[in-house]
Parts: C-alpha cells; structure tokens; sequence
C-alpha cells in the first residue's frame, strides 16, 4: 500500500484522529523518497517519528477496546 491508498483509508475509517496511524503514514511517505534524501536527513525524519511515537506514551491502557 503506498502513502495515497494509505492516506485514503485513513480518511475512510477515521484514522486521521489516531496519531499512530498518522505516524505510520508518516513512516511510508519517508520510505517512498528514501532514496532521494541524503543519509543524515533521513536518519533524522525516522528518529523524529520515532520521538512523536515514544511520546504517545500509554495513554491507551485501561480504553484498549476503544482505542483500537
């Protein structure tokens, strides 16, 4: 699935408001220009995903049912 069909879904079942998906969809953009980015710029994006994914935190303990 590419970052478009990707995005679509988001859309379609309301991942845009889940922030993981949102960094998932992140994650695909970055791999499809993989290629066009010097080494350090894309170490750098992926260990910003990273952080904006450490930073969720577990706020999903207790509403796992709701949450996913």
């Amino acid at each position: 699935m590419d970052s478009q069909e990707l995005a679509q879904y988001l859309e379609e079942t309301n991942g845009i408001s889940k922030p993981w998906l949102l960094a998932q969809l992140r994650l695909q953009k970055l791999k499809e220009r993989q290629e066009t980015l010097p080494p350090d710029e894309y170490a750098r994006q992926l260990a910003d995903i990273h952080q904006d994914l450490m930073n969720l935190g577990e706020w999903w303990v207790g509403i796992e049912d709701q949450a996913f």
